[in-house]
């Protein structure tokens, strides 16, 4: 393994893939795999991600028996092990549930297994996972308040090496050595969230990267959330640099037309009607010329419209990440691989090579003008 600490905006657009562990039975063989399994096939699509050059790989966390995945940094610690250069990230630690010098202990541990790969998304915990409030004995009735202390002390965990620090839900800090530093200067933390105001205006004003999650629909309602972002970071004082959107999607990417959807429409809906419900009403009548449309936030088709998508987006919000989750609802290994070779070796190539067009157009009108 490289010694060499990766730096954290080595590319103007990454490209990754996350996985929430889902437990679910197969929807055509009925079998279901054990958690020791499933975490097998995860560190192996952590190991292929970064074998053919992906940028970023992801782990959720929930604390549900159709999930094998509670503890991200126990796994990403594993995974630093067998991947040489990919980024490893949780989506989302659950921030609000949890001590945030311990999450800060357990991430700056994984950059130092993983000479300095380690990032944190931090949020309050989806809509449909919100008992493992009472699980940890937090009042979800703080929901708001809970997080903003948590995030200001696991921030200041990140800036400084000793802190003091007085809240409302936990003991203060006085010169409190926080440690194990980080391999990295400063350990990357980003802010998810679904798709509120609120949320983009609160991570602006921290200068952290902003996670949307795009998981079907339209796209446009994304543009508010960036510009609101851009905006409150700016009038904070922070640089433009650091201000980084990613957008995290459901897909499956196959090399000819309608297969991916053909290949991957049991399983999303295996996966949607257990956890997601709402998105599922309909679902019989998705139209699949519909779902591989640039307009559609869904991430299935070919490379080409996989990149269509992505660059479309783009034009919207000016993202600087795209990362896909893409073992959904029992989806076989093989169809899993696929999906992650051709997001690194055709899709990214593609956006990559359009926004760099784009990009040098616009510098060739300004110099002209």
């Amino acid at each position: 393994m490289s010694s060499n600490v990766v730096q954290p905006l080595a590319k103007e657009f990454e490209f990754g893939v996350y996985t929430f562990g889902d437990l679910l039975a197969d929807p055509v063989s009925k079998q279901k795999r054990s958690p020791a399994r499933r975490l097998q096939d995860i560190i192996a699509a952590a190991k292929l991600a970064d074998e053919v050059g992906l940028d970023v790989f992801g782990l959720g966390e929930h604390h549900k028996p159709d999930f094998a995945i509670s503890s991200p940094p126990v796994v990403l610690a594993a995974i630093a092990q067998v991947t040489q250069r990919i980024k490893l990230t949780s989506m989302t630690t659950v921030l609000s549930i949890l001590d945030p010098v311990r999450v800060f202990e357990d991430y700056a541990t994984v950059d130092l297994l993983s000479a300095g790969r380690a990032e944190i998304v931090a949020g309050r915990g989806a809509k449909n996972s919100l008992d493992a409030y009472d699980l940890f004995g937090c009042d979800l009735a703080s929901y708001e308040t809970l997080f903003d202390e948590k995030i200001d002390l696991l921030l200041q965990c990140v800036e400084s090496e000793s802190v003091t620090w007085e809240g409302q839900f936990r003991s203060g800090l006085t010169n409190a050595a926080i440690v194990p530093r980080p391999l990295q200067k400063e350990l990357p933390v980003w802010l998810g969230m679904g798709g509120t105001l609120e949320s983009a205006v609160r991570a602006g004003k921290l200068g952290r990267g902003a996670l949307f999650a795009l998981l079907t629909g339209d796209p446009a309602r994304l543009k508010s959330m960036a510009e609101a972002y851009r905006q409150a970071g700016l009038h904070a004082g922070h640089d433009a640099s650091r201000l980084r959107i990613a957008v995290a999607s459901h897909g499956c990417i196959a090399s000819e037309p309608e297969q991916a959807w053909r290949e991957f429409s049991r399983y999303y809906e295996n996966y949607v009607g257990r956890f997601l419900p709402k998105i599922n009403e309909g679902f019989p009548h998705i139209d699949p010329a519909k779902v591989t449309d640039p307009q559609e936030g869904l991430a299935v088709g070919t490379p080409e419209q996989i990149a269509a998508k992505i660059l479309f987006q783009h034009e919207l919000i000016g993202h600087n990440r795209f990362i896909l989750q893409v073992d959904i609802g029992e989806l076989p290994f093989e169809n899993v691989a696929t999906t992650i070779k051709l997001l690194a070796t055709e899709v990214a190539p593609i956006v990559r090579r359009e926004i760099a067009r784009k990009k040098s157009k616009g510098m060739e009108e300004v110099s002209t003008y």
